[in-house]
C-alpha cells in the first residue's frame, strides 16, 4: 500500500520541523511530532484490524486533533477514508456505509490512545522516532484518497471520491494563491467532512502551517472564536457569512478587535453575504484582502473574486469571479445551447481538482457530461453574465418553480423579502396546492423588537415582484432560521418545521402570521 502525497508532505514537516505547531486546539498546541505520533499509533492499530486494501474506512467523528490524525493514518496506509457527517441519523448512516462497503472505524480517541496532544505542556520530541522511518513509497495519483459526502439534511448523501492527484493539485493551487507556508496560521471553521477543509486543514498541514481548529461544539460561541485569534495571530480565514457575523459580534472592544488585525486573507464561501453583513468587515479586518470563492463538493473551488471593499456588490451581489487556474466553465441556456453573451444560464465547470464521478456511477447521469474538451459537472446553479462580463449567482435550477404557469426563482423572492429593513432572513418554499398546483410559502425572521406583519411584508414585496412570485402565505418568526453544519440556510429543516407549509391553518403560526 502506498501513502498519499499529502501524507508524505506532512511526514516531511514532522521530520524537519518536529516542534513546530501543527494544530491549535482550545488553549493547547499539537506539534507536527505529536500529530505524526498520533497518526503512527492509529496506523499501527488500523493495520492490526486488517482492513481490506481499497475498501473505504469510514471515520464517523467530530473534528478534533485525534480525528485528523486518524485521517492522516489512513492516507499514510493508502486506505481510502470516507468522511460522512457525524450528524447523520443512525439509519441513514448504516445505509450509506452498506452501499459504500465501508467498514466503520473505532473512535479516534481509541485509535490514538497513548499519544494524546500535549494540551499546553512542553511538546514531545519526535525527531528520533521519525528519522528512523523508511522513506514512503511513490503514490499513485489515480488512487482514491478521500471520500467526501454531499451536504443535505434529508435523504442519502452522494459519495464524492477524490484522488490523490486531485487533492495534490488543489493544495498546490491553494497554497500558491493564498501564500500558505510554515509561518501561516489558518482558521478552520468547517466540519472535517466538508470540502472546505481541503484548504483550511490539508493545504495548511502539507505546507507546514498551523491550523486553528474551531471546536464544532463551540462553533457559534464568539468567545471561543476570539480565543483562537488571541492565542496565535491568524493570517487566513475561510468561512460562510455566519462566521464573519460571529467575529463581528466578538470584536466589540478595541482589545478584542486587535486580535483580528493580522488576517491578510478573508475568504467568503457558501451563501452569498448581504451588504449589511459585509459592511463592518473592512474595518474589522483592516489588513485583509477579501475573496469570494465559488465551488461544489464535486469540483472543489472553481471561481474566485477579489472583493473591492469600496464597491463590494456590483449588480447587487458579490460576483463569483473568474475561473481559478486550470478551470473551464460555460453557461447553458434553457434550450441547452451554450450562452456566449449576456444572459442567464446553468453553470457547467471542469476543474483539475474534481471527482471522476460519484461512487455510485448511476448517479452520474445528467450531472456529469462529456464535451469535446473533457468531462464537465452540471452545477445546477443559475448564473447571470452581465453586459460587462461579470458573473453573479442568481439561484439554483431546482429553485425555479412554476406558479400558475409562471416561472419563479424562489431565491429572488427571498432577496425581495429581505430588502425590507425589518426582515433579517427568509426562506421561500414551494409547496403543493390543490387549486394552484404549487404555492409559495415564506418563513421570515424579523428584526428584534419589530412589529412587522405578513400583510405589510407582502405589500412591500408586491412592489418588487410579479404577482405570481408574491408568497401566498408568510410566516414571521423571531428566532434565527435553521442552518446546516457550515452555516448555510437549511431550507429542508425550515420546511419540516413550518406549520403553514405542512398545510395547517395560518392562525396557528407564531409571531404575526
Amino acid at each position: 500500500m502506498l501513502s498519499s502525497s499529502l501524507s508524505n508532505r506532512i511526514a516531511e514537516q514532522a521530520r524537519t520541523r518536529p516542534a513546530a505547531p501543527a494544530l491549535l486546539w482550545h488553549s493547547g498546541e499539537v506539534t507536527y511530532a505529536e500529530l505524526h505520533a498520533m497518526a503512527g499509533a492509529a496506523a499501527a492499530r488500523l493495520t492490526a484490524l486488517g482492513l481490506p486494501h481499497g475498501r473505504p474506512a469510514a471515520m464517523v467523528a467530530k473534528k478534533s486533533p485525534e480525528a485528523i490524525a486518524v485521517v492522516l493514518a489512513c492516507l499514510t496506509l493508502g486506505q481510502p477514508v470516507l468522511l460522512p457527517s457525524p450528524e447523520l441519523g443512525a439509519e441513514t448512516l448504516s445505509t450509506l456505509l452498506e452501499r459504500c462497503a465501508a467498514g466503520r472505524l473505532p473512535a479516534p480517541e481509541e485509535l490514538t490512545d497513548g499519544h494524546e496532544p500535549a494540551d499546553g505542556h512542553e511538546p514531545a520530541d519526535g525527531a528520533e522516532l521519525i528519522s528512523n522511518e523508511p522513506a514512503p513509497g511513490e503514490p499513485d495519483p489515480q488512487e482514491v484518497a478521500l471520500l467526501l459526502t454531499t451536504s443535505g439534511s434529508t435523504g442519502l448523501p452522494k459519495v464524492v471520491p477524490l484522488t490523490t492527484g486531485a487533492v495534490d493539485r488543489f493544495t498546490d493551487w491553494a497554497a500558491d494563491h493564498f501564500g500558505i507556508g510554515p509561518d501561516t496560521t489558518v482558521l478552520n471553521y468547517a466540519p472535517l467532512n466538508f470540502d472546505l477543509c481541503l484548504l483550511d486543514i490539508w493545504t495548511t498541514l502539507s505546507r507546514g502551517g498551523c491550523v486553528a481548529l474551531v471546536d464544532p461544539d463551540l462553533a457559534t460561541n464568539p468567545a471561543h472564536l476570539l480565543a483562537l485569534f488571541r492565542q496565535r495571530p491568524i493570517q487566513v480565514v475561510q468561512g460562510v457569512p455566519m462566521l464573519y457575523q460571529l467575529l463581528t459580534r466578538a470584536a466589540r472592544t478595541d482589545e478584542a478587535a486587535a486580535a483580528l488585525a493580522e488576517v491578510r486573507h478573508a475568504v467568503l464561501t457558501g451563501d452569498a453575504i448581504s451588504e449589511r453583513a459585509f459592511a463592518p468587515l473592512p474595518q474589522l479586518l483592516p489588513k485583509a484582502d477579501f475573496h469570494n470563492v465559488y465551488g461544489c463538493t464535486e469540483t472543489n473551488d472553481s471561481f474566485i473574486h477579489p472583493i473591492d471593499p469600496v464597491d463590494p456588490m456590483p449588480h447587487g451581489t458579490v460576483p463569483i469571479g473568474e475561473p481559478v487556474r486550470g478551470v473551464k466553465a460555460l453557461l447553458l441556456a434553457e434550450d441547452g445551447s451554450e450562452l456566449a453573451g449576456p444572459g442567464l444560464g446553468e453553470l457547467l465547470v471542469r476543474t483539475p481538482f474534481q471527482t471522476t464521478g460519484y461512487l455510485d456511477a448511476e448517479l452520474d447521469r445528467g450531472v456529469f457530461t462529456e464535451r469535446a474538451d473533457g468531462r464537465y459537472y452540471r452545477t445546477g446553479d443559475l448564473v447571470r453574465r452581465h453586459p460587462d462580463g461579470v458573473l453573479t449567482l442568481e439561484g439554483r435550477r431546482d429553485f425555479v418553480v412554476k406558479v400558475r404557469g409562471v416561472r419563479v426563482n424562489t431565491t429572488e423572492v427571498e432577496a425581495a423579502l429581505c430588502s425590507h429593513p425589518e426582515a433579517v432572513e427568509a426562506a421561500v418554499l414551494a409547496v403543493p396546492d390543490e387549486v394552484a398546483g404549487t404555492r409559495l410559502h415564506a418563513v421570515v425572521q424579523r428584526a428584534a423588537g419589530s412589529s412587522l406583519n405578513s400583510l405589510e411584508l407582502r405589500q412591500a414585496a408586491a412592489g418588487l415582484l410579479p404577482r405570481a412570485a408574491i408568497p401566498t402565505t408568510v410566516e414571521l418568526v423571531d428566532t434565527a432560521l435553521p442552518r446546516t453544519g457550515t452555516g448555510k440556510l437549511d431550507r429542508k429543516a425550515v420546511l419540516r418545521a413550518s406549520r403553514h407549509a405542512r398545510g395547517q391553518s395560518p392562525t396557528t403560526t407564531p409571531a404575526g402570521g
